[in-house]
């Protein structure tokens, strides 16, 4: 038997503030995305630097996401999901309060690591605690909830970006993380973690524990690949839009914050609707596939489409959005993939391999923007990131109602 909270008004509860966390860390995960153009114009970035300087802070933020998922991971199965909800969201809370102080492109990317290392532990541990808290039956909806309110934050960033300095936007999103912890002194630990803590002879958060067997190596390879697609939509087409505009013979420059927004709001709609998909179908497998299929489309729109005016590129970055509006739910089968004693180090680096697989993607990216130009660039690693991702899906069994009380040996 899974163990049960001690009522449902906890449970409740434990969803609201993991979903309020997940809202704070999307606001500063993208953040940087949104004012990127003015805080180099305020540091004194060249505009020929503002792409390539741009690449290089935002690698340098997904390396450090690739990093802290690996840590947070770890500390999360050993001793306790908690405690990442409380470490995590510190250390990024205090590094995007120094991050408004920053005078150059390379303090600006320290921090921006840093930050990064936080962000990573906040929404593994909070799909973690929903998925292990609640009904086999019910934690789809839990976690659709986390992402639907969680991902609104890139909207709230948009907005503060837009209209306050980028300086006092970083400010804002510190101060809501600090708040924040006030709410998590009422949440309580995962009753299947506090059962695996009090086994023997068992190892927990052992991240080689991945790579020791082959076939649970491919699963874990297998769930990480599933969301390959939103971040090249999101890191490449939707953060370069000014440039891919330009292309497209746009007749006006496209504003980023502005797409990163709406395509947010995309997200999040599209996360509630994967969720209740995946419900009604009772295959979260069949759900991602119908979606990664959408995505597809979405991009050949955005990508053929001449002469875009904003409008326009407001609604496709909706539909963009819409259409990879799986996140919650590709975390989730990462989560019900795994034993209690490493499913918080899964259900945390997943997410954050993919963020970090953005630096190979862009890499990716930028040589076929040279051997071709973006457009076909953009065409090229969209079809290699839905292939793999596709192919991902395809491989891993379905988790739906999976009992997840047990533990890898």
């Amino acid at each position: 038997m899974e163990p049960k909270p001690s009522n449902n008004r906890n449970v409740i509860f434990l969803v609201i503030v993991a979903a309020l966390g997940y809202f704070v860390d999307i606001y500063d995960l993208v953040l940087f995305s949104v004012v990127r153009l003015k805080s180099f114009a305020d540091i004194g970035v060249s505009p020929e630097h503002m792409r390539t300087d741009g690449e290089y802070v935002i690698n340098m933020q997904m390396f450090g996401l690739l990093l802290g998922g690996l840590l947070w991971g770890i500390i999360g199965d050993k001793f306790g999901r908690i405690k990442v909800l409380f470490g995590s969201i510190l250390m990024y809370s205090l590094a995007n309060i120094a991050n408004g102080f920053v005078t150059d492109v390379h303090s600006y990317a320290i921090i921006r690591f840093i930050a990064g290392i936080g962000l990573a532990g906040e929404l593994g541990a909070g799909i973690t605690l929903v998925t292990e808290t609640m009904d086999k039956e019910k934690r789809g909806y839990g976690t659709m909830v986390v992402a639907g309110i969680g991902l609104l934050g890139a909207a709230a960033a948009a907005t503060v970006g837009k209209h306050f300095s980028w300086q006092t936007s970083y400010f804002v999103g510190g101060g809501m993380g600090l708040l924040l912890l006030l709410l998590r002194v009422g949440t309580f630990e995962s009753g299947m973690f506090k059962k695996a803590e009090e086994a023997t002879g068992v190892s927990k958060g052992n991240f080689f524990m991945l790579f020791s067997d082959r076939k649970r190596f491919l699963k874990y390879l297998a769930c990480i690949c599933l969301g390959l697609p939103l971040w090249f939509i999101v890191g490449i087409l939707v953060t370069q839009s000014p440039e891919i505009g330009k292309a497209l013979g746009a007749k006006e420059v496209l504003n980023a914050g502005t797409g990163i927004m709406y395509t947010y709001f995309g997200i999040a709609i599209g996360d509630v609707v994967c969720g209740f998909l995946a419900q009604i179908l009772k295959s979260r497998k069949k759900t991602v596939l119908i979606f990664q299929s959408l995505s597809v489309v979405t991009v050949i729109i955005y990508l053929t489409r001449t002469q875009l005016t904003e409008n326009n590129f407001i609604l496709i970055c909706l539909f963009m959005g819409f259409a990879v509006g799986y996140w919650a739910t590709f975390v989730t089968i990462a989560a019900e993939q795994f034993g209690t004693n490493i499913r918080s180090t899964v259900t945390t680096t997943a997410p954050n391999f993919v963020r970090g697989a953005l630096i190979p993607i862009t890499l990716t990216f930028e040589y076929f923007v040279q051997q071709f130009n973006i457009i076909t660039a953009a065409f090229i690693v969209m079809g290699i990131v839905t292939v793999i991702a596709m192919i991902s899906v395809t491989y891993l069994k379905e988790s739906f109602n999976k009992d997840l009380n047990y533990l890898e040996e």
